[in-house]
């Protein structure tokens, strides 16, 4: 959430911003909530001001010769019509301050001066590409064709289990999506410093309000009600890691006098999407499925670090596609490609030779302080005062995304596929998967 002073204080400058994501702020509305505030807070506080005056008429009246009893009473009265009349401005208050925390809940983060202008994603600007796609002297296949040469991957059994936009996978293929989840955690806790963290996937309503997905998205979640709650399948591991710390404040240095900052979780997860509004959209295959599975990246830094926390967390991403030799490309996403909680995003995009183009397989973003604000997550400065923390996260990769990919850039003409050198140690033995 932004910062409300940033309105009060300029408004038409935080207008302004938010149109390179094309957001149109209603400042007309905006000006009428703050307004209905002021004149019920001004209110509130001129009754409670009346009341305390009252209370005190008490002693004066008897001093003007009126007995206890009287004056008891005549103040009781006074104090009668002042009471129904600070209950009804109390409320309107509450209701004031509940629309424009509403309002603010709805506007998005401003994007950081450096993203690009443009609507979608045609105008994102590429910062550089690694590796060369391969030349294949045979007609390639999708990986579901693949899937289905070696018996690995049954998108048909999927939909008699549970309905479309789901896979089953066996044999090598199953071993190989376990595999690129073993692999991935292992290079980030061991060589890029995360800890591994298993959380729950499911959350509540305040989890995802933390981190940005309620109240705008919840038409892309599933929603569960149980207890006379609703309660939310996570649409990403950020949720329930990033809310690890809400309602803290973490100390900036331990005990010891090290720094406690910055927290870097990497966290595997199922993550499970309605897919509202793609219809039509990547039906066939692993491309957009409703149950998909990643590992997330997730760090909450200092607020001066965090965009070279994004330059170094988008890197540790980078290393995963590198490591299996997979050609892809870095952009940067432009302002109406921006996600509603980020300042700035670097997107990964693999090579898939089918498609003959590259495809998203990590977002890495900083939020700067927009979540922490949402979650009341700060850390307490050199000066003992409490700070809002800034986070930062990214895929570190999508598994399905990373398994297809692997599958279609390692093809071979007889429908097999090598096991890249990187999974090797992973696979039990295997080299290749075939029928």
């Amino acid at each position: 959430m932004l910062d409300i002073k940033l309105l009060r204080q300029d408004i038409d400058a935080v207008a302004a911003s938010l149109q390179k994501k094309h957001f149109s702020l209603d400042i007309a509305l905006f000006k009428q909530l703050e307004a209905d505030r002021k004149d019920s807070d001004i209110q509130t506080q001129s009754l409670q001001s009346e009341r305390k005056k009252a209370s005190k008429k008490i002693g004066q009246l008897v001093q003007s010769g009126k007995s206890v009893d009287e004056a008891k009473a005549e103040v009781a009265e006074i104090l009668k019509t002042i009471d129904a009349d600070l209950q009804s401005y109390v409320e309107k208050n509450r209701a004031a301050n509940e629309a424009l925390n509403d309002f603010m809940m709805a506007v998005p983060n401003m994007p950081d001066a450096s993203v690009p202008e443009g609507k979608t994603e045609e105008d994102n600007k590429l910062i550089n590409t690694w590796g060369e796609p391969k030349n294949f002297a045979f007609a390639v296949k999708d990986h579901v064709d693949l899937g289905n040469d070696v018996g690995g991957l049954d998108f048909d059994l999927a939909a008699k289990l549970t309905g479309s936009r789901f896979a089953v996978m066996r044999g090598g293929i199953a071993r190989m999506h376990r595999a690129l989840i073993q692999f991935m955690l292992d290079k980030h806790t061991e060589e890029h410093g995360y800890e591994e963290v298993h959380v729950p996937f499911i959350v509540n309503a305040e989890s995802l309000r933390g981190t940005g997905q309620l109240p705008k998205f919840e038409e892309d979640l599933f929603k569960i009600r149980h207890d006379g709650a609703d309660f939310y399948l996570i649409p990403t591991a950020e949720v329930p890691v990033t809310n690890l710390v809400r309602d803290k404040i973490v100390e900036s240095t331990n005990q010891d006098g090290f720094t406690a900052l910055p927290l870097r979780f990497a966290c595997h997860s199922p993550c499970f999407r309605s897919e509202a509004g793609s219809s039509g959209r990547d039906v066939r295959g692993m491309i957009r499925q409703h149950q998909f599975e990643k590992v997330e990246l997730v760090q909450m830094v200092l607020p001066e670090e965090s965009d070279a926390t994004l330059a170094a967390l988008t890197g540790h991403a980078e290393s995963i596609l590198q490591a299996l030799e997979l050609p892809y490309r870095k952009v940067q996403l432009c302002g109406g490609d921006l996600g509603f909680s980020a300042l700035k995003t670097f997107d990964l995009e693999v090579w898939l030779p089918s498609q003959d183009t590259y495809r998203e397989i990590s977002s890495c973003s900083n939020f700067g302080d927009y979540q922490a604000r949402r979650m009341m997550a700060r850390y307490r400065n050199a000066q003992g005062k409490a700070e809002l923390l800034h986070t930062v996260n990214g895929s570190g990769l999508a598994i399905g995304r990373t398994l297809l990919a692997v599958m279609e850039n390692y093809q071979q003409e007889d429908g097999s596929i090598v096991i890249p050198e990187a999974l090797k140690a992973y696979m039990g033995g295997m080299t290749v998967i075939k029928a």
